[in-house]
C-alpha cells in the first residue's frame, strides 16, 4: 500500500514540473534559434502559444524576440535557452507588437533584469486596446494563466535603434507609420541576414486585417523589408523562413486592396462584394474562409468611412 501510494506521488511530482509548452527549437542559424507557435486560435490545446518566437546570441549577452503569451511560457522559453546558453544574460526583450500573444510573457523577463523594448506607440496601443487582453484569460485554465501580469514597455523607440551586443548588432526596422498595428516593428541581424517581421507576414494560414490596419501602409512595409533581401525571413505565424516567405502576404494584400476597392467605386454592395475579390488561390491557407471573409468586410467599411 505505502508502495503504491509513493508511486502515485512521484508520477504527480513529474506532472507538476513536467513543461506544459514543450516547446522545440529550430536554428536558424548558427546564433538565432526560433520556436513556431501552433497556427490555430488560443486554445486548451495549445496553450496559447501561437505565435513564433526567437533568441539571438549577442556574444556578451541575449536578446528575446516576443515574449510570448503567458508567464510560465516565458519561464519555459528561457529555460530553453539555458540549455544552450547556461551563462548568458538576457539584455533586451523586443516586442513585436502590443498583442497578447506577444507581450504578456515580458513581466518574466522583467523579472530577470531584462529591458522590454517596444516601438514609441505600443504603450498606448496597449492602454486604447484593453479588451485584446480578455481571450486568455477566457480561454487558458488558471494554473496556466497564473502569475501572467501584463507591463508596459520600459524602452520606447523609433526605428533605427540598435541594440548592440560584443557579437553583433541588432536593428530595429519600422517599415512604414501602419501595418497590421501602429506598433509593428522588425528586427534585422545583418551578420545573420535575418529578419523578424512579426505579424506583418503569416505563412500557414492566412493574415488578420483588423480595423487598426492600414492596407497601404502594410503593403509599403512588406515592399520595404523586401529591400533589404535578407537571406532568412521569418513572420509572426507560420514555419516558414526564407527569403521569400513575405510574398503571398503581400500579393493577398494587394489582391484585397486592389478588388475591394474597385467593387467599392463600381457600388457593389458590401455582402457581395466577396465574390469579386479575386483570393480564392489562397484557400489552401488555414481558416481562409473566415479570416478571408472578415478581411473584404473591414477593408471596405474602411473605404466607406475614409
Amino acid at each position: 500500500m505505502i508502495k503504491r501510494v509513493l508511486v502515485l506521488l512521484s508520477a504527480l511530482g513529474s506532472l507538476l514540473f513536467a513543461d506544459i509548452y514543450n516547446l522545440k527549437p529550430i536554428k536558424i542559424t548558427d546564433d538565432i534559434s526560433c520556436v513556431i507557435g501552433d497556427i490555430n486560435p488560443p486554445n486548451k490545446q495549445n496553450n496559447g502559444f501561437v505565435s513564433n518566437m526567437c533568441y539571438v546570441n549577442m556574444g556578451n549577452s541575449l536578446v528575446v524576440l516576443d515574449a510570448g503569451p503567458t508567464y510560465i511560457f516565458a519561464k519555459e522559453f528561457h529555460k530553453l535557452m539555458k540549455k544552450e546558453y547556461p551563462n548568458k544574460k538576457i539584455s533586451h526583450v523586443v516586442l513585436s507588437n502590443y498583442h497578447d500573444d506577444r507581450i504578456q510573457g515580458a513581466s518574466y523577463f522583467k523579472e530577470l533584469g531584462a529591458k522590454i523594448l517596444g516601438h514609441k506607440t505600443i504603450n498606448d496601443d496597449i492602454k486604447q486596446n484593453p479588451s485584446k487582453f480578455q481571450r486568455m484569460k477566457a480561454v487558458l485554465p488558471k494554473e496556466i494563466y497564473q502569475k501572467t501580469e501584463l507591463i508596459n514597455a520600459d524602452t520606447l523607440v523609433e526605428g533605427g535603434y540598435k541594440i548592440k551586443g560584443s557579437k553583433k548588432t541588432l536593428e530595429i526596422i519600422k517599415p512604414s507609420k501602419i501595418s497590421e498595428e501602429k506598433s509593428d516593428i522588425a528586427v534585422y541581424s545583418k551578420d545573420d541576414s535575418f529578419l523578424f517581421v512579426g505579424n506583418m507576414v503569416f505563412n500557414g494560414r492566412l493574415l488578420s486585417y483588423k480595423k487598426t490596419s492600414n492596407i497601404n501602409g502594410w503593403i509599403e512595409a512588406l515592399e520595404n523589408l523586401a529591400k533589404i533581401k535578407a537571406k532568412y525571413l521569418l513572420g509572426g505565424h507560420g514555419k516558414d523562413f526564407h527569403k521569400d516567405s513575405y510574398k503571398a502576404s503581400l500579393e493577398y494584400l494587394k489582391i484585397l486592396r486592389d478588388d475591394v476597392k474597385k467593387a467599392y467605386e463600381d457600388e457593389i454592395d458590401i455582402f457581395e462584394v466577396k465574390n469579386h475579390v479575386k483570393s480564392k488561390k489562397f484557400d489552401y491557407l488555414k481558416h481562409f474562409e473566415q479570416l478571408n471573409s472578415a478581411n473584404i468586410s473591414i477593408y471596405y467599411t474602411q473605404l466607406e468611412w475614409e
